[in-house]
């Protein structure tokens, strides 16, 4: 492939996609497969990297990805540019890149790692999730003994099991809300997080459909209010954010000064 069939195909993937440019360095490197560069629109393809077009492609749309996030996101998209956002527009384009034929996806293709596939979410991550939901079951019975006996029932999750109570409440809830175990504790957790029945029972076949976690997390969101869909409110809440913690920063290095004062 060269850069005009790459980009071509990245379009198909998001074709209102603002305007960018897609450059094969002819180079290998060591260090990074591919760059993104916000202020040009460039996306830069160490071309030589590759031995196959699957890979080359992979590449390019995970460079895609950081070109949508950084021209859609409704606030500035800061140095730390693998967000949560980030990644679940990356799963978006590369699902949207297998049913259009654009990108191949070897997990699927393969029959090595379909039957590995199967066995890590068979013996581990089902077990697992059975094992977790068990104990969530054995919890609730502890906190009604607790409750039988008059005793604090977080003394005995903290000093008796050394269990963190948050991971005690969530295996609860997993119980009580009956996930399926299909899903892994993580992905058992991330439902059972969820306020409302509806909204757990999106997120639940979204995962049971193979959708990643950050997708699920990102469509599962409250939906926005009018000030959160307005451009400038979104800004001026993250420079609202950005001065706070300008000021703690401040106080904080104040407080080292006075500190390092009274050494002298």
């Amino acid at each position: 492939m060269n850069q005009d069939q790459v980009k071509e195909r990245l379009l198909r993937l998001q074709d209102d996609a603002e305007e960018f440019s897609l450059i094969f360095s002819g180079k290998s490197s060591r260090k990074v497969n591919g760059l993104y560069h916000p202020e040009s629109r460039e996306i830069i393809i160490h071309n030589r990297n590759f031995e196959t077009d699957g890979e080359l492609m992979y590449t390019a749309i995970h460079e895609f990805a950081h070109h949508v996030h950084f021209t859609t996101s409704s606030v500035p998209v800061g140095p730390r540019s693998h967000t949560l956002e980030f990644r679940s527009i990356l799963h978006r384009l590369l699902e949207k890149a297998e049913e259009e034929g654009v990108y191949a996806n070897p997990f699927d293709t393969d029959p090595e790692f379909r039957a590995l596939t199967d066995r890590l979410r068979g013996e581990f991550l089902t077990r697992n999730g059975q094992i977790m939901k068990s104990f969530g079951a054995a919890l609730i019975e502890a906190e009604a003994l607790c409750r039988k006996r008059g005793a604090r029932f977080e003394d005995y999750v903290e000093r008796v099991l050394s269990l963190d109570r948050r991971t005690a409440t969530t295996l609860m809830k997993i119980h009580r809300y009956d996930v399926s175990p299909t899903l892994g504790y993580h992905n058992m957790a991330t439902v059972a997080g969820i306020a409302g029945d509806e909204k757990r029972a999106k997120a639940e076949q979204a995962f049971l459909a193979g959708r990643s976690p950050d997708m699920v997390k990102v469509d599962v969101r409250a939906p926005a209010s009018d000030d959160e869909l307005d451009p400038r409110a979104k800004l001026e809440h993250e420079r609202n954010r950005i001065q706070r913690t300008i000021r703690s920063l401040q106080e904080k290095l104040e407080e080292i000064d006075d500190r390092i004062g009274r050494l002298a």
